[in-house]
């Protein structure tokens, strides 16, 4: 359990939440683990399978702090606010702010700029372990052509240029993904991003990895009361989480340094796979324990966070940048600070 941001986030499975006075208190197994007072909180996340009790609960609604419960996997469960504390008028600042044309190209040029500058740090971290990555000069190639789309977007004043921008930068990067991978390489072979349906097991994995944190984001911003379906640079459509998509491209380069990694350590293999006569190829049931259990794994790894600098578990990543999208919705601070990963 800790406190950052005025939230406190409740990460033992089995912990259980209580009121004493004006203190909350942690206890696991009858024994009291931790006693934090209430001053300052603004929202508590609780990833624990107990949850807390019927006095906290009405303490929360009642001091108007919110209490949102998340499967220890991430998924959204259930919120509990008070009488005046509805979300409905962050959603409608929300709705206001994201209808600004000068708000929604900067939120899109600091997106696919923290998408880039991710990508390029991984690709510079490949080429820094394996220097024989690089002989044919198409990795050097890709980083300065990333370089200068970087350069590029902090100029344009058009959504459009910045999403042709964000798309001739992807190509070129996955033209070359598929050398980063030093093990396995004739059975982890693609030749492009595939998605409906993953024409190869690189792809499906990615496709895989991303609906699941996408997911967890969309958890997120439920708990701090935004509204996951309206976004910025994508498009609205019936049944998309758009502002959930929207963060996802601050995270893409955590899943993919985490699908390199599983290739060439072997983890997977590709009797993890089945192909389908349509010619789609997907994770067996086999597969996908093994990539959830390596998803769970990564995020309880600790980590600093860029913005925090304080160590946290990457799994409260997509809480964190959620917290701070809201504080930048209400006026709190003056830019959304994007994810960086180093």
């Amino acid at each position: 359990m800790r406190k950052m941001l005025n939230t406190l986030y409740v990460t033992r499975e089995e912990g259980y939440l209580s009121l004493d006075g004006e203190n909350i208190v942690l206890t696991e197994n009858g024994k009291e683990l931790v006693r934090i007072p209430f001053t300052n909180l603004e929202s508590i996340f609780c990833f624990n399978y107990p949850g807390c009790s019927p006095a906290l609960m009405g303490k929360c609604a009642k001091e108007n702090i919110g209490l949102c419960f998340i499967s220890p996997a991430g998924r959204f469960l259930a919120r509990v606010t008070g009488e005046t504390k509805g979300n409905v008028f962050v959603r409608k600042r929300q709705l206001e702010l994201f209808s600004d044309s000068a708000v929604r190209l900067s939120f899109i040029r600091s997106l696919i700029g923290a998408k880039i500058r991710n990508t390029r740090n991984l690709l510079l971290r490949s080429r820094r372990d394996y220097p024989s990555l690089d002989e044919s000069g198409d990795l050097t190639h890709c980083l300065d052509l990333l370089s200068d789309n970087q350069k590029k977007i902090a100029t344009a004043s058009d959504p459009d240029v910045l999403r042709g921008l964000e798309g001739e930068s992807a190509k070129a990067y996955f033209y070359i993904f598929d050398r980063l991978f030093v093990q396995q390489q004739a059975d982890f072979h693609m030749s492009g991003r595939s998605k409906r349906p993953p024409l190869d097991r690189v792809n499906a994995m990615l496709s895989f990895l991303y609906t699941i944190c996408t997911n967890d984001i969309a958890s997120a911003l439920e708990c701090v009361g935004l509204d996951p379906y309206i976004g910025v640079f994508h498009t609205l459509r019936p049944g998309r989480v758009s502002l959930a998509c929207d963060l996802m491209e601050e995270f893409r380069a955590v899943i993919e340094r985490m699908v390199i990694s599983a290739v060439n350590l072997k983890v997977i293999r590709k009797e993890d796979f089945d192909v389908q006569v349509s010619g789609a190829v997907l994770l067996n049931d086999e597969g996908r324990k093994k990539v959830l259990s390596l998803w769970q794994n990564k995020k309880r790894e600790v980590v600093v966070h860029p913005y925090l600098k304080e160590k946290v578990e990457l799994g409260l990543f997509p809480y964190i940048q959620a917290n701070l999208l809201s504080k930048f919705v209400r006026g709190e601070i003056a830019e959304y600070p994007n994810l960086q990963v180093n």
